[in-house]
């Protein structure tokens, strides 16, 4: 497949997954509950923490999320009691429990009082071409209060040559619009040629059939790999073939 090949075979999946219908099984659909963009900011990060396994597993325990939240995630994070704080305390997915849940409320509460929300983090700490370096530093704010160490392996960093896949989708639905009501773009500041693709092991798997992937492990260095060969293919908004590759790998086990 030549390259000029490539980019219509994944336009064109683009335009057949990029579509209000994705929201039904994907977890964006948490975010798309909320119009006030630090309740979008905040259940979207939530959503995306919890985001691996059974997608139906992750859909319930995230909305079981938001109603612990009282459906009103930033005011929560911003006027919660300590008796409010321990009706999280049973909340669990797979490995993030309650105690996860209370510190990353506290730690939201801190980001938006301390530097006036993420994207301001995220905005400042970018480079060009990159959010990478950004994520790593959001991780250290986000963990500058007090917690358990062990709290800390539910945000990855990519400087610790992780794909960060949960935390790149979260800034894909931020800061992308793609005019098509799936990802919000309300992070203006920031521009989608700067997002790296959620790579995970359906998105992997199908780059690699696609010459776009040659590394095999789905770290940080194939993340850069990826991104390099998606960016030769639409420099201004590469992580619109996430739709594709993800599309791909789970709708139709290319």
């Amino acid at each position: 497949m030549t390259q000029k090949e490539l980019k219509e075979f994944l336009d064109f999946k683009v335009e057949q997954y990029n579509t209000p219908k994705f929201i039904e099984t994907d977890p964006v659909q948490i975010p798309h509950l909320f119009s006030r963009k630090e309740d979008i900011e905040i259940s979207g990060f939530l959503t995306a923490t919890i985001s691996w396994g059974n997608r139906k597993s992750i859909l319930k325990s995230a909305h079981s999320m938001m109603d612990l939240l009282d459906r009103a995630p930033y005011e929560f994070v911003m006027q919660h009691t300590d008796a409010d704080l321990e009706r999280l305390q049973n909340f669990v997915h797979r490995t993030f429990n309650g105690r996860d849940l209370i510190y990353f409320i506290k730690a939201f509460r801190h980001i938006y009082t301390t530097y006036q929300g993420p994207e301001a983090i995220f905005s400042n700490y970018s480079d060009k071409t990159s959010l990478q370096p950004a994520i790593h530093k959001f991780k250290e704010l986000f963990f500058s209060l007090p917690h358990e160490t062990r709290t800390e392996k539910h945000v990855s960093d990519p400087l610790k040559n992780s794909a960060a896949k949960r935390i790149n989708m979260f800034l894909r639905w931020m800061v992308r619009n793609d005019n098509n009501e799936v990802d919000f773009g309300i992070w203006k500041s920031l521009s989608p040629a700067q997002l790296s693709c959620p790579l995970d092991v359906h998105s992997g798997n199908v780059a690699r059939k696609l010459g776009l992937l040659k590394r095999k492990q789905n770290d940080a260095k194939a993340l850069k790999e990826l991104d390099n060969n998606l960016r030769k293919i639409d420099p201004e908004d590469p992580v619109k073939y996430d739709f594709a590759l993800f599309g791909l790998g789970v709708f139709e086990s290319y």
